[in-house]
C-alpha cells in the first residue's frame, strides 16, 4: 500500500509502523474466542442501532467475518465464549451514565422482559443473531453473565474463562470503541494475551466521531495481536489440521 492510499484510508496499515510487530503465537489448548454482543440491535437491519453502526458493519463485512470465526473456532475445537448485553427493567431506574448509556436506555436496545423468563426474546433486538445460535447453542460455548456497561468487570466472562485455563484470547464482536475495546482493557489488565480480529466488529458513525477508526487506533497500541478475519481464521485452521 503506498501513501496516497493510507492518506485515502483512515482504516488501512501504515507503510513504515513504528510499533514492534507482534509475536503472538496461538496455543489451543489455553486459547479461547470471545465474542461480545453478536446480537440483534447491532448487527442486523431489524435492530434499534443499525442507523448508525450499519455503514459500518457493511464496510467491513462484520457479520460474515464473526461468523467465519465461530465456524472456524468450532473446527479448531477451541474454547468458545460469548459476553452478551442485556438490560432488564429495573435497569431503567438507573440515576446517571455516560451519552451511550443514555441513548441505550432511550432507544430500548438490548431490553428484556426479566432474567428469568424468555417470553418476548426469541428474535428480539437482545437475541443473538439467527446466524450463530448453531454455535453458541451447541452445549458448549459459555454464555457469560451479561455485561451492563462496556466491560466483563460486571460479568462472569473473566472467571468462565480462568476456570477453563485459558490465557490466550481471540477477541471479536460489538461494538468496536466501546464493549470490544473495553473488554480488551480489562483482559490485557487481567493477564490475558489478546488478539482483537478487526474487521469482525464494527463501531457508531456520528458527527461526535467515527467509532471503528477510535477503536482500531487503540487496538494497534495495546493489543497483543490485531489479525484480520482471513488471518484468523488460518491461524486456526493451522490449529486445527495439527491437532
Amino acid at each position: 500500500m503506498n501513501n496516497a492510499e493510507s492518506h485515502t484510508n483512515p482504516y488501512a496499515e501504515p507503510e513504515n509502523p513504528a510499533l514492534p510487530p507482534s509475536d503472538m503465537q496461538l496455543d489451543p489448548s489455553r486459547t479461547a474466542l470471545v465474542v461480545t454482543d453478536p446480537q440483534v440491535d447491532f448487527l442486523s437491519p431489524k435492530g434499534v442501532t443499525w442507523g448508525v453502526v450499519g455503514a459500518s458493519v457493511e464496510q467491513h463485512g462484520t457479520v460474515g467475518n464473526i461468523g467465519a470465526l465461530f465456524a472456524a473456532a468450532k473446527e479448531a475445537g477451541i474454547t468458545i465464549a460469548v459476553s452478551p448485553h442485556y438490560y432488564y427493567p429495573p435497569d431503567k431506574g438507573w440515576k446517571f451514565g455516560g451519552a451511550i448509556e443514555k441513548l441505550m436506555g432511550q432507544i430500548g436496545m438490548f431490553g428484556r422482559e426479566s432474567a428469568y423468563e424468555t417470553e418476548g426474546f426469541e428474535g428480539s433486538g437482545a437475541d443473538f443473531m439467527p446466524e450463530y445460535k448453531a454455535y453458541i447453542h451447541d452445549g458448549r460455548t459459555i454464555i457469560a453473565s451479561p455485561h451492563k456497561v462496556y466491560g466483563p468487570e460486571a460479568n462472569d466472562l473473566v472467571l468462565q474463562l480462568r476456570k477453563h485455563r485459558i490465557e490466550q484470547v481471540i477477541l471479536a464482536g460489538m461494538s468496536a470503541n466501546l464493549c470490544v475495546e473495553a473488554h480488551l482493557r480489562e483482559l490485557l489488565e487481567q493477564g490475558f494475551e489478546v488478539a482483537v480480529v478487526k474487521d469482525a466488529t464494527a463501531g457508531a458513525m456520528l458527527p461526535e466521531g467515527d467509532g471503528y477508526l477510535a477503536a482500531i487506533t487503540n487496538f494497534r497500541y495495546m493489543a497483543n495481536a490485531v489479525w484480520t478475519t482471513a488471518e484468523a481464521v488460518a491461524r486456526l485452521r493451522r490449529q486445527a489440521l495439527a491437532a
